[in-house]
């Protein structure tokens, strides 16, 4: 069976990818820059050129394709506007996919994008989800909270290195994941008919609140993190600054996104409907395994470094 999915380079799309190739999948990936998508062709998969941002280079890009699986969306630092690639970009994919009768569609949408969706971002991923249950496809459609990979930068970085860490003092928990246990479930759901046409929230075991991220970020690597918080209305000046400019909206979603309140209701640990078949990995485990690689390496840097400023030249 013939996979083509878009957003191949992504953080959670090169998993899908790796993830269909090891379970046998014919993987193509729809790429606009074959030189930086160049290790998903070393992987096995092949690569087609399409650009969200031009319509027309989709419909030749989906042929012999029997499943969708798409992954893109916007980047904040992208040239794009949210409505170039994920409406009318994502409008033209679901118009290629029904002309050609794909056997199923993927969709990845934001888990909570009701809560808001004033946001750009989480409206036009609700209008897409809309879109697709009116397509007459058959489709799954994935509600994503956020994923493990994304911290290391955010947080666990500038901890290691004792930088300021900007906060909101008020701030929202997010059921994060591994994006490796992402991409299993998602190829593994493509023979089962328990996902067909639905919604399915795909987010981790517990939630975790940005202080308690860095609390275990300062207890596994024995640092003590810098944090200054920011009130409100500094959030909302600077998103309203951003919203000014076309060019730096996408800027302006995220700071929104931020301005979420932490919703009192949902619980500490909480069930999705997802049938896993293996253990999700939890952010514990993943944070003591990146900080036990880090502290090994700087170890060895500090010993090769003493052995160096032990040696005795002679002339």
């Amino acid at each position: 069976m013939s996979i083509l999915v878009v957003g191949g380079t992504g953080t959670l799309g090169r998993q899908i990818v790796k993830q269909g190739l090891n379970e046998g999948y014919k993987v193509k990936c729809l790429v606009r820059d074959f030189r930086r998508s160049g290790f998903l062709q070393n992987w096995g998969a092949e690569l087609v050129y399409g650009d969200l941002s031009k319509p027309s280079t989709i419909p030749l890009a989906l042929k012999n394709s029997e499943i969708i699986i798409d992954s893109a969306t916007i980047r904040a630092s992208s040239k794009y506007t949210s409505e170039i690639i994920d409406w009318q970009g994502k409008l033209a994919l679901l118009a290629a996919s029904k002309f050609i009768r794909i056997k199923k569609f993927i969709f990845f949408s934001i888990f909570k994008a009701l809560k808001d969706p004033s946001i750009p971002l989480f409206y036009l991923k609700l209008m897409v989800e809309n879109e697709l249950e009116q397509s007459g496809l058959n489709y799954t459609i994935y509600q994503c909270a956020g994923f493990f990979q994304g911290l290391i930068g955010q947080y666990a970085l500038p901890v290691l290195d004792t930088k300021l860490i900007w906060l909101p003092r008020v701030s929202v928990s997010t059921a994060y994941l591994d994006t490796q246990d992402a991409a299993e479930i998602v190829i593994q759901s493509l023979n089962n008919k328990g996902y067909d046409n639905k919604r399915v929230p795909l987010i981790g075991e517990k939630f975790w609140t940005p202080k308690e991220i860095i609390q275990l970020c300062e207890r596994l690597s024995g640092k003590v993190a810098k944090i200054s918080y920011i009130p409100e209305i500094i959030f909302i000046v600077l998103r309203q600054f951003f919203r000014f400019f076309e060019f730096s909206w996408n800027v302006a979603d995220r700071l929104q996104a931020g301005e979420i309140s932490n919703t009192s209701n949902l619980p500490t640990y909480l069930s999705d409907n997802v049938f896993w078949s293996v253990n999700r990995l939890k952010f514990e485990s993943y944070l003591q395994e990146y900080f036990g690689k880090i502290l090994k390496k700087l170890r060895e840097n500090n010993y090769q470094q003493s052995q160096k400023s032990d040696e005795v030249l002679f002339l």
